[in-house]
């Protein structure tokens, strides 16, 4: 079960409205308003796609060799790029799909080179035997919010409202985003507009430097061990993706931000040995950082995550002595966006070079075993 956290701010009163739907209920048409429509939140951008992609997937089942051969791999693959399979489809599922990868590329700030992101599996172990029967499935976007209420598909073009919290009996297609695949771009992008921006972020995919290569190695502190809160998360939702901001005065006295990926830490209540390096101190000017932990769900938008960053933490100058930036980094991040993503996971304060054990976050959702690691230049 992926871990869930909470968010600076309630469900609001979309949540409040879908609440008042019954399971399994068939959705009718909302009246129109005169009300102007405001443009689309990356959140809303990413649902639409996803959604979009969801409708036109449940379309295609009808086709009974199509639906056969989904089936088949649904039942033999933990997940599946949709997109690639739409290939076999007839019609212009595949087009469809295309154009909503696009859009949801576009939303999260990741361009063209992010590739195809959207992944279809199914909802739930338990369905496994309705589905391998014949049933025809339903299927639902993993959407970006709480809502209490998800809604899916069938393949006459329905929709129906079904428990986010409790699977159904009914066997559920899930058109997911390759989270994994989102976060390795998504980093990509933030490394490079951080550096834009002035703030200096080292190459994530090396922890040496060029002062530090030269020399005869450097100090890290290492994380030997990490369990994340256990939390009830919704059945429609995948793996969680988890990735730390590390942020510091670097040897010029400015602020930097590396991020560092953390792609095992999947299931809350799990204690994971990744013997990671966290903090390379070479690249510090104090031997003191802090770091940020956050989840990816689906919308984040990396760039505007980068510029928000940028924004605040530039404000700050080095005044000689270590100043904590765990909260200029979560104030710079706008508050509709708790509403969504990126999720706050939980912050360390102040983390020392020589620090060895155990050390909790400061919101209570995780804890983490850390120790001084020597990596040695030869």
């Amino acid at each position: 079960m992926r871990p869930r956290f909470p968010r600076r701010r309630g469900l609001g009163a979309v949540a409040a409205c879908v609440v008042a739907l019954s399971v399994g209920q068939t959705l009718t048409a909302l009246p129109a308003t005169a009300a102007p429509t405001p443009a689309p939140t990356p959140a809303s951008a990413v649902d639409a796609a996803q959604d979009r992609a969801a409708r036109a997937v449940a379309g295609s089942l009808a086709d009974t060799a199509w639906r056969a051969r989904v089936r088949t791999v649904a039942l033999n693959s933990p997940e599946v790029d949709i997109a690639s399979l739409a290939g076999q489809a007839r019609g212009t599922l595949k087009s469809t799909l295309a154009d909503a990868d696009r859009r949801i590329a576009a939303a999260k700030g990741l361009g063209p080179k992010a590739g195809s992101l959207l992944r279809l599996r199914l909802g739930d172990d338990s369905m496994r035997a309705a589905l391998a029967s014949g049933t025809v499935p339903w299927v639902a976007a993993a959407t970006t919010d709480d809502d209490p209420a998800v809604t899916a598909y069938d393949s006459r073009g329905r929709a129906h409202a079904i428990d986010a919290r409790r699977p159904p009996s009914h066997p559920v297609y899930v058109v997911d985003i390759d989270a994994s695949k989102a976060l390795a771009a998504g980093l990509d992008v933030l490394n490079e507009e951080l550096g834009r921006h002035g703030l200096a972020s080292a190459d994530r995919t090396s922890l040496r430097t060029p002062d530090a290569a030269a020399a005869a190695g450097f100090w890290t502190t290492r994380v030997t061990s990490v369990r994340l809160s256990n939390d009830e998360e919704p059945w429609i939702k995948g793996d969680a993706e988890i990735y730390t901001l590390v942020t510091g005065f670097g040897l010029d006295g400015k602020v930097r931000v590396d991020p560092v990926d953390m792609p095992y830490l999947d299931n809350d209540g799990t204690v994971y040995r990744p013997n990671q390096i966290l903090v390379n101190w070479s690249n510090y000017k104090y031997n003191l950082a802090d770091a940020v932990m956050m989840e990816e769900d689906g919308s984040t938008n990396y760039r505007d995550l980068a510029k928000a960053i940028a924004n605040a933490l530039l404000t700050i100058a080095d005044q000689g002595a270590y100043v904590p930036l765990v909260n200029a980094v979560l104030d710079a991040i706008p508050d509709d966006w708790w509403t969504d993503d990126p999720d706050y996971v939980d912050s360390w304060y102040t983390l020392a070079r020589a620090d060895n054990g155990t050390r909790n976050g400061a919101r209570g959702n995780g804890w983490m075993t850390v120790e001084p690691y020597f990596v040695s230049a030869f």
